[in-house]
Protein backbone atom coordinates (compact mmCIF):
# COMPACT_ATOMS: atom_id res chain seq x y z
CA UNK A 1 0.00 0.00 0.00
CA UNK A 2 1.43 3.42 -0.95
CA UNK A 3 2.24 5.82 1.86
CA UNK A 4 -0.12 8.42 0.41
CA UNK A 5 -3.64 7.36 -0.57
CA UNK A 6 -6.42 9.80 -1.29
CA UNK A 7 -9.81 9.56 -2.96
CA UNK A 8 -12.25 11.53 -5.05
CA UNK A 9 -15.71 10.52 -3.90
CA UNK A 10 -18.57 12.14 -5.82
CA UNK A 11 -22.24 11.30 -5.43
CA UNK A 12 -24.00 10.57 -8.74
CA UNK A 13 -26.79 13.07 -8.20
CA UNK A 14 -25.87 15.19 -11.23
CA UNK A 15 -23.07 15.87 -13.69
CA UNK A 16 -19.69 17.20 -12.62
CA UNK A 17 -18.88 20.93 -12.88
CA UNK A 18 -15.68 22.98 -12.70
CA UNK A 19 -15.56 22.80 -8.92
CA UNK A 20 -15.52 19.02 -9.08
CA UNK A 21 -12.83 19.12 -11.76
CA UNK A 22 -10.64 21.39 -9.63
CA UNK A 23 -10.98 19.13 -6.58
CA UNK A 24 -10.28 15.96 -8.58
CA UNK A 25 -7.24 17.46 -10.29
CA UNK A 26 -5.87 18.81 -7.01
CA UNK A 27 -6.16 15.46 -5.27
CA UNK A 28 -4.63 13.68 -8.24
CA UNK A 29 -1.69 16.12 -8.35
CA UNK A 30 -1.01 15.81 -4.62
CA UNK A 31 -1.06 12.02 -4.89
CA UNK A 32 1.29 12.08 -7.86
CA UNK A 33 3.69 14.47 -6.12
CA UNK A 34 3.80 12.13 -3.12
CA UNK A 35 4.27 9.01 -5.25
CA UNK A 36 0.90 7.84 -3.95
CA UNK A 37 -2.46 6.65 -5.16
CA UNK A 38 -5.63 8.46 -6.21
CA UNK A 39 -8.82 6.43 -5.83
CA UNK A 40 -12.28 7.01 -7.25
CA UNK A 41 -15.23 6.08 -5.05
CA UNK A 42 -18.90 6.42 -5.95
CA UNK A 43 -20.95 7.50 -2.93
CA UNK A 44 -24.43 6.49 -4.03
CA UNK A 45 -26.26 5.60 -0.82
CA UNK A 46 -29.15 7.98 -1.57
CA UNK A 47 -31.52 5.75 -3.57
CA UNK A 48 -33.80 8.58 -4.63
CA UNK A 49 -31.23 11.05 -6.02
CA UNK A 50 -28.40 8.84 -7.28
CA UNK A 51 -28.79 7.67 -10.88
CA UNK A 52 -26.76 5.25 -13.05
CA UNK A 53 -26.67 7.83 -15.86
CA UNK A 54 -24.97 10.34 -13.56
CA UNK A 55 -22.43 7.72 -12.50
CA UNK A 56 -21.62 6.97 -16.13
CA UNK A 57 -21.25 10.72 -16.69
CA UNK A 58 -18.78 11.01 -13.80
CA UNK A 59 -16.58 8.31 -15.30
CA UNK A 60 -16.80 9.97 -18.71
CA UNK A 61 -15.92 13.41 -17.38
CA UNK A 62 -12.93 12.22 -15.34
CA UNK A 63 -11.55 10.21 -18.25
CA UNK A 64 -11.97 13.30 -20.47
CA UNK A 65 -9.91 15.28 -17.95
CA UNK A 66 -7.12 12.76 -18.46
CA UNK A 67 -7.44 11.10 -15.06
CA UNK A 68 -7.12 7.40 -14.35
CA UNK A 69 -7.74 5.33 -11.23
CA UNK A 70 -7.47 1.76 -9.91
CA UNK A 71 -10.27 -0.66 -10.71
CA UNK A 72 -12.71 -1.83 -9.56
CA UNK A 73 -14.26 1.37 -8.28
CA UNK A 74 -15.96 1.00 -4.91
CA UNK A 75 -19.65 1.76 -5.26
CA UNK A 76 -21.21 2.22 -1.83
CA UNK A 77 -24.62 0.85 -2.81
CA UNK A 78 -22.92 -2.51 -3.42
CA UNK A 79 -21.71 -2.70 0.17
CA UNK A 80 -24.69 -1.81 2.35
CA UNK A 81 -24.12 -4.96 4.42
CA UNK A 82 -20.71 -3.57 5.45
CA UNK A 83 -22.31 -0.46 6.88
CA UNK A 84 -25.13 -2.44 8.49
CA UNK A 85 -22.53 -4.45 10.40
CA UNK A 86 -21.00 -1.25 11.81
CA UNK A 87 -24.44 0.05 12.77
CA UNK A 88 -25.14 -3.24 14.54
CA UNK A 89 -21.83 -3.02 16.42
CA UNK A 90 -22.54 0.51 17.61
CA UNK A 91 -26.11 -0.41 18.49
CA UNK A 92 -25.02 -3.39 20.58
CA UNK A 93 -22.63 -1.11 22.44
CA UNK A 94 -25.56 1.14 23.33
CA UNK A 95 -24.24 4.11 21.35
CA UNK A 96 -27.23 4.52 19.01
CA UNK A 97 -30.87 5.26 19.60
CA UNK A 98 -33.96 5.12 17.43
CA UNK A 99 -35.29 8.46 16.27
CA UNK A 100 -38.80 8.61 14.82
CA UNK A 101 -38.79 12.39 14.39
CA UNK A 102 -39.12 13.65 10.85
CA UNK A 103 -36.74 16.19 9.40
CA UNK A 104 -39.64 18.64 9.18
CA UNK A 105 -40.34 18.27 12.89
CA UNK A 106 -36.73 19.02 13.73
CA UNK A 107 -36.59 21.95 11.31
CA UNK A 108 -39.71 23.36 12.97
CA UNK A 109 -37.77 23.35 16.23
CA UNK A 110 -34.62 24.82 14.72
CA UNK A 111 -35.26 28.27 16.13
CA UNK A 112 -34.49 26.92 19.57
CA UNK A 113 -31.44 24.92 18.52
CA UNK A 114 -27.83 26.08 18.99
CA UNK A 115 -25.79 26.52 15.80
CA UNK A 116 -28.97 26.37 13.71
CA UNK A 117 -28.57 22.61 13.12
CA UNK A 118 -31.45 20.17 12.81
CA UNK A 119 -29.37 17.55 14.63
CA UNK A 120 -28.77 19.93 17.50
CA UNK A 121 -32.53 20.39 17.76
CA UNK A 122 -32.96 16.66 18.41
CA UNK A 123 -33.82 16.31 22.12
CA UNK A 124 -32.34 12.82 22.39
CA UNK A 125 -33.91 9.37 22.78
CA UNK A 126 -37.66 9.01 23.00
CA UNK A 127 -39.14 7.94 26.34
CA UNK A 128 -39.29 4.12 26.47
CA UNK A 129 -43.09 3.94 26.55
CA UNK A 130 -43.40 6.35 23.63
CA UNK A 131 -40.82 4.40 21.62
CA UNK A 132 -42.62 1.12 22.29
CA UNK A 133 -45.87 2.51 20.91
CA UNK A 134 -44.21 3.81 17.74
CA UNK A 135 -42.43 0.49 17.20
CA UNK A 136 -45.72 -1.34 17.58
CA UNK A 137 -47.24 1.00 15.00
CA UNK A 138 -44.43 0.18 12.58
CA UNK A 139 -43.35 3.79 12.15
CA UNK A 140 -40.06 4.36 10.30
CA UNK A 141 -37.04 5.50 12.28
CA UNK A 142 -33.38 6.38 11.89
CA UNK A 143 -30.47 5.42 14.14
CA UNK A 144 -28.76 8.40 15.77
CA UNK A 145 -25.39 8.48 17.51
CA UNK A 146 -25.78 9.56 21.13
CA UNK A 147 -22.98 11.99 21.92
CA UNK A 148 -23.63 11.58 25.64
CA UNK A 149 -23.15 7.82 25.42
CA UNK A 150 -20.13 8.19 23.13
CA UNK A 151 -18.46 10.54 25.57
CA UNK A 152 -19.19 8.20 28.47
CA UNK A 153 -17.62 5.27 26.60
CA UNK A 154 -14.49 7.17 25.55
CA UNK A 155 -14.07 8.99 28.85
CA UNK A 156 -13.57 12.72 29.32
CA UNK A 157 -9.80 12.65 28.74
CA UNK A 158 -10.06 10.85 25.39
CA UNK A 159 -13.01 13.02 24.38
CA UNK A 160 -11.11 16.22 25.11
CA UNK A 161 -8.05 14.92 23.24
CA UNK A 162 -9.95 14.27 19.99
CA UNK A 163 -8.24 16.17 17.18
CA UNK A 164 -7.17 16.01 13.55
CA UNK A 165 -4.38 17.39 11.39
CA UNK A 166 -5.46 19.97 8.81
CA UNK A 167 -2.96 20.55 6.00
CA UNK A 168 -5.27 22.83 4.04
CA UNK A 169 -7.54 25.25 5.84
CA UNK A 170 -11.05 25.49 7.13
CA UNK A 171 -13.49 28.24 6.15
CA UNK A 172 -12.01 30.52 8.82
CA UNK A 173 -8.39 29.69 8.05
CA UNK A 174 -8.14 26.80 10.52
CA UNK A 175 -4.94 24.82 9.96
CA UNK A 176 -2.52 22.57 11.83
CA UNK A 177 -3.66 20.45 14.76
CA UNK A 178 -7.40 21.12 15.21
CA UNK A 179 -9.34 20.11 18.34
CA UNK A 180 -12.36 18.05 17.32
CA UNK A 181 -15.63 19.25 18.77
CA UNK A 182 -18.29 16.70 17.73
CA UNK A 183 -20.81 18.29 20.09
CA UNK A 184 -21.31 21.10 17.57
CA UNK A 185 -22.92 18.57 15.20
CA UNK A 186 -25.43 17.18 17.66
CA UNK A 187 -26.68 13.58 17.58
CA UNK A 188 -26.15 12.85 13.89
CA UNK A 189 -27.94 10.13 11.96
CA UNK A 190 -25.73 7.14 11.16
CA UNK A 191 -28.39 4.99 9.50
CA UNK A 192 -31.36 6.29 7.53
CA UNK A 193 -34.55 4.32 7.08
CA UNK A 194 -34.27 4.30 3.27
CA UNK A 195 -30.60 3.29 2.91
CA UNK A 196 -29.55 1.60 6.14
CA UNK A 197 -26.60 3.95 6.44
CA UNK A 198 -25.75 7.63 6.21
CA UNK A 199 -22.90 9.77 4.94
CA UNK A 200 -20.78 10.06 8.09
CA UNK A 201 -20.71 6.33 8.73
CA UNK A 202 -20.21 5.22 5.13
CA UNK A 203 -17.40 7.67 4.40
CA UNK A 204 -15.40 6.91 7.55
CA UNK A 205 -15.85 3.16 7.05
CA UNK A 206 -14.63 3.33 3.45
CA UNK A 207 -11.69 5.60 4.22
CA UNK A 208 -10.52 3.04 6.79
CA UNK A 209 -11.21 0.05 4.55
CA UNK A 210 -9.42 1.56 1.56
CA UNK A 211 -6.39 2.72 3.53
CA UNK A 212 -6.99 6.41 2.82
CA UNK A 213 -4.21 8.41 4.45
CA UNK A 214 -5.18 11.88 3.17
CA UNK A 215 -8.71 13.23 2.72
CA UNK A 216 -8.70 16.06 0.18
CA UNK A 217 -12.04 17.82 -0.19
CA UNK A 218 -13.77 21.19 -0.16
CA UNK A 219 -13.84 23.45 2.86
CA UNK A 220 -17.63 23.06 2.95
CA UNK A 221 -16.99 19.64 4.54
CA UNK A 222 -14.61 20.95 7.19
CA UNK A 223 -17.25 20.83 9.93
CA UNK A 224 -18.11 17.23 9.03
CA UNK A 225 -14.60 16.25 10.10
CA UNK A 226 -15.41 16.79 13.77
CA UNK A 227 -18.05 14.05 13.92
CA UNK A 228 -16.06 11.77 11.61
CA UNK A 229 -13.09 11.92 13.98
CA UNK A 230 -15.39 10.73 16.76
CA UNK A 231 -16.61 7.78 14.69
CA UNK A 232 -13.00 6.85 13.92
CA UNK A 233 -12.20 6.91 17.63
CA UNK A 234 -15.23 4.80 18.54
CA UNK A 235 -14.42 2.20 15.87
CA UNK A 236 -10.64 2.31 16.39
CA UNK A 237 -10.15 3.24 12.75
CA UNK A 238 -7.05 5.12 11.48
CA UNK A 239 -7.33 8.88 11.27
CA UNK A 240 -6.33 10.40 7.93
CA UNK A 241 -4.67 13.75 7.48
CA UNK A 242 -7.20 16.27 6.16
CA UNK A 243 -6.74 18.85 3.44
CA UNK A 244 -9.74 21.11 2.93
CA UNK A 245 -9.38 23.35 -0.07
CA UNK A 246 -11.09 26.55 -1.13
CA UNK A 247 -14.27 26.32 -3.17
CA UNK A 248 -14.09 27.36 -6.77
CA UNK A 249 -16.41 30.23 -7.65
CA UNK A 250 -17.88 31.42 -10.91
CA UNK A 251 -17.87 34.91 -12.46
CA UNK A 252 -20.80 35.88 -10.21
CA UNK A 253 -18.78 35.03 -7.09
CA UNK A 254 -21.00 32.09 -6.18
CA UNK A 255 -19.44 28.70 -5.65
CA UNK A 256 -20.13 26.04 -8.24
CA UNK A 257 -22.90 23.71 -7.06
CA UNK A 258 -25.20 21.13 -8.60
CA UNK A 259 -28.25 22.61 -6.92
CA UNK A 260 -27.56 25.95 -8.62
CA UNK A 261 -27.36 24.22 -11.99
CA UNK A 262 -23.76 25.27 -12.54
CA UNK A 263 -22.44 24.70 -16.05
CA UNK A 264 -21.35 21.08 -16.28
CA UNK A 265 -18.20 19.62 -17.80
CA UNK A 266 -20.39 17.88 -20.37
CA UNK A 267 -21.85 21.24 -21.41
CA UNK A 268 -18.39 22.80 -21.63
CA UNK A 269 -17.23 19.88 -23.76
CA UNK A 270 -20.25 20.17 -26.03
CA UNK A 271 -19.46 23.87 -26.42
CA UNK A 272 -16.02 23.09 -27.78
CA UNK A 273 -13.80 23.40 -24.72
CA UNK A 274 -10.94 20.91 -24.64
CA UNK A 275 -9.68 19.15 -21.54
CA UNK A 276 -6.29 20.80 -22.02
CA UNK A 277 -7.91 24.25 -22.06
CA UNK A 278 -9.91 23.54 -18.92
CA UNK A 279 -6.91 22.14 -17.07
CA UNK A 280 -4.93 25.24 -17.99
CA UNK A 281 -7.75 27.52 -16.84
CA UNK A 282 -7.84 25.69 -13.51
CA UNK A 283 -4.08 25.87 -13.08
CA UNK A 284 -3.23 22.28 -13.96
Amino acid sequence: MPGFVTRFAPSPTGRLHKGHAWSALLGHRLAQNAGGQWLLRIEDIDPTRCKPDFEAGILEDLAWLGLDWPRPVRRQSDHLADYAAVVDTLRQRGLLYRCFRTRKALLDAIGDAPHGRAEAACPGPHPADEEAVMLEQGLPFAWRLSLDRARAELGDDAWNDLSFVEEGSGPNGETGRIPARPETAGDVILARKDAGTAYHLAVTHDDALQGVTHVIRGEDLFEATHIQVLIQALMNWPRPVYHHHRLLTGPDGRRYAKRDRSVTLAELRAGGMTAEALRAELGF
